[in-house]
């Protein structure tokens, strides 16, 4: 096939720079730690309902999406489910701005919000992903993933700049990072400046979404929605009752479904665990989100074009080697001590940003974080675009989100339990170097290049 327009392939690659503040923002950095230290007023506690509400997200993703996949394949045209899965990336991302540090009443608003905001990105992604065929010919298809997970990555590091310089607060002084009050008369002593993340997720996703849908075209209309339904749902459960003759996909999907798992939870703990173990604010937590995503973006780039010269597999495998001695390390660090034995002598309160030897440690710690992810994440998605039949593509897309989301509700769930029963963010977190074990060693079993039909 011929390679698309530059315009399409554009626009194609905005939508991972119109969603990645959501993950960067919300999940990672500023928003998710800010709910576990001032919502609701523990770390341990915010952490154990935070993994809960990103548990119940999960279940709904994993039970619907590859109904919705096949419907989707049935319909052939991906750009409404984007619009409409879009719409409640944006309501969910609406509601975060009702959380009030202090009031315990708001706890279940922030959650619903994030689990629908969610829900949405994450089907958006489901069928954006299954446009990539039709952009580029299979030569490019990891270069094209490379390029849209390094472009997500810059967006995030943008859109975390613009919140630390203008909007997030340090709680103890009320100004951001350049010393000055939040912008738009914002209260800091309310924590308006971190509640706006939400609202300006919402509102970057509809500005930088439209290029997709100004110049990316989308596939031709097939079937109407009424018979797609029943198509869809007839079609995935002879996908599933054939599961022996895609038992190469099926194994990879597994093994995507473990250690995606590991990852996401990773990135969505890693914030929380920080600002409970060294006392972050959304000052610390963002410079150090601009350092990763900027490993990150360096990482997607050079992962898409090792995948396309050496194979997906090789780069997905490095990435797990690297990001579970990462969280055996990151688990080693505590306030007053590294490597589990090693004692540090603590820093003055007033000593200045990471001015401790552990949270030096943690930042190192997390470049090689965010140099693995962006590989890992653009070479599964590339990976699954040459296992696939292309005739079912966004049905497997959707069994791609599946595998990334079955057990991400499992993931979340044991971090939030084993840290609520422990009372230990350590704890918690130490789940995870299993999950990504677990499914490096199933990637193992899966043969490149074998296409199922």
């Amino acid at each position: 096939m011929t390679q698309a327009p530059r315009r399409a392939i554009f626009g194609w690659i905005l939508f991972d720079w119109a969603c990645q503040p959501f993950f960067t923002l919300v999940t990672t950095f500023i928003y998710a730690p800010y709910f576990a230290s001032a919502v609701a007023g523990d770390p341990a506690r915010g952490q154990a309902l935070w993994g809960f509400a990103t548990a119940a997200a999960g279940i709904t993703i994993a039970l619907t999406s590859p109904f919705i996949g096949a419907i989707a394949d049935a319909t052939g045209a991906r750009k409404p489910w984007i619009a409409g899965f879009g719409l409640l990336l944006i309501f969910g991302s609406l509601g975060l701005w009702f959380g009030l540090p202090g009031d315990e009443s708001t706890i279940m608003i922030v959650l619903v919000s994030f689990a629908i905001a969610t829900i949405g990105v994450e089907f958006a992604t489901v069928f954006n992903n299954a446009m990539m065929p039709s952009l580029v010919p299979p030569s490019k298809i990891g270069w094209l993933s490379g390029l849209g997970w390094a472009t997500g990555y810059l967006g995030g590091l943008l859109s975390l700049a613009i919140s630390l310089l203008f909007l997030s607060t340090n709680p103890k002084t009320g100004l951001t990072l350049i010393g000055t009050p939040p912008i738009f008369g914002l209260d800091a002593a309310a924590r308006e400046g971190d509640r706006f993340i939400g609202p300006l997720t919402a509102i970057w996703f509809v500005i930088f979404v439209a290029p997709l849908f100004l110049f990316t075209p989308d596939n031709k209309k097939a079937l109407k929605l009424g018979p797609a339904i029943g198509h869809g749902i007839a079609s995935t459960i002879a996908t599933l009752r054939e599961a022996r003759k895609h038992r190469n996909i099926g194994t990879f999907l597994l093994a995507n479904m473990i250690y995606t798992d590991g990852l996401i939870a990773l990135f969505a703990f890693g914030g929380i665990y920080a600002a409970g173990t060294f006392g972050w604010g959304a000052i610390q937590l963002g410079i150090f989100g601009i350092l990763l995503t900027i490993t990150g973006t360096i990482g997607a780039l050079a992962g898409g074009k090792l995948d396309d010269k050496l194979g997906a597999k090789p780069v997905i495998l490095s990435s797990l080697v690297i990001l579970i001695l990462s969280c055996i390390a990151i688990l080693s660090i505590g306030k007053d001590r590294i490597f589990f034995l090693i004692p540090v002598t603590p820093v003055d309160a007033h000593a200045g940003l990471f001015a401790s030897v552990p949270e030096k440690l943690y930042i190192a710690i997390g470049l090689f974080i965010g140099l693995a992810a962006g590989p890992l994440q653009a070479a599964s998605r590339a990976f699954l675009v040459r296992l696939a039949p292309k005739e079912k593509l966004a049905q497997f897309f959707g069994l791609f989100a599946l595998s990334g989301k079955l057990t991400s509700f499992m993931g979340p769930f044991f971090v939030a339990t084993v840290t609520a029963i422990t009372m230990s963010q350590r704890a918690g977190v130490s789940v995870l170097v299993l999950f990504l074990a677990v499914g490096g060693l199933l990637l193992l079993r899966v043969v490149s290049g074998a296409r199922q039909t």
